[in-house]
């Protein structure tokens, strides 16, 4: 009988962390270029009491075998990398990639950072930055007298400047993107880190090598489906319900043993 509310235990503690993987999502609707994540399960080990194929008698063998399990447990938070929405703002600081890749930022620490978030300002030196203050990679310097700035599918970074008819190239804003993207670390702040699991980064232009375009005066919304998200939360609910009924019914047996023997 303590088995079952092992059992039951773990049950209970998988449902909640998945309550808080799909709290986080629902969280995160407004966010740009948030991506949601899953909860991946898993079965605990089983207790073999009678091995399949084992000798029942000496010309006959156990077809299944006795096999008890011992609960389950969330293996991993998948990120799902698939694309937000795009949304025009007309802002020609905003930008979404419409397709694979990352923009990349520099951290306070010297690291590289990736990320979906293209809500990029300017600070105080003309340098292209995020929400945060982190500058764009490669960087981005914006003269302060720009009358109008254009971002290229490809990135390039143009502007016009008074006195002049000319158009200034000013860089190019590169992608970047990863052999598994899932296995990123999320570092808050709409920001990944590159880890062993996610491969190292591939740097390029944007439209080429299979990397997404680049669309200025748009970003890009959080992938995060309200509805199904709903549904889920509805069928975590159920299922810590009825783990918590089994608790309660394992506890009702004992007591009945404790009672009447």
């Amino acid at each position: 009988m303590n088995g079952a509310l092992y059992v039951a235990k773990t049950g209970l503690t998988a449902q909640d962390q998945r309550l808080q993987i799909i709290s986080n999502n629902l969280a995160n609707v407004s966010t740009t270029g948030f991506k949601k994540d899953r909860a991946v399960f898993n079965d605990l080990f089983y207790r073999v009491v009678k091995q399949p194929g084992a000798q029942s008698s000496q010309d006959s063998q156990l077809p299944s075998g006795l096999q008890l399990g011992h609960g389950v447990s969330v293996a991993a938070s998948q990120k799902l990398h698939t694309a937000g929405a795009l949304e025009l703002t007309e802002n020609p600081l905003d930008l979404a990639i419409d397709g694979r890749g990352f923009f990349q930022v520099l951290l306070p620490d010297g690291t590289t950072a990736y990320t979906r978030d293209g809500q990029f300002q300017i600070n105080s030196d003309g340098l292209l930055v995020n929400a945060s203050g982190f500058e764009v990679q490669p960087s981005i310097t914006i003269p302060s007298d720009v009358q109008t700035l254009t971002v290229g599918q490809d990135g390039t970074v143009s502007v016009t400047q008074p006195g002049t008819v000319s158009v200034t190239q000013l860089g190019i804003i590169q992608v970047a993107d990863f052999v598994n993207p899932a296995g990123l670390q999320a570092l808050g702040d709409n920001n990944f880190r590159e880890t062993a699991a996610s491969g190292s980064a591939t740097v390029g232009t944007a439209g080429t090598s299979g990397l997404g375009l680049i669309r200025g005066g748009m970003v890009e919304n959080s992938n995060v489906n309200v509805v199904e998200e709903m549904v889920s939360m509805i069928e975590t609910q159920r299922a810590y319900e009825m783990n918590s009924k089994v608790i309660s019914t394992a506890d009702q047996m004992l007591q009945f043993i404790a009672q009447n023997l």
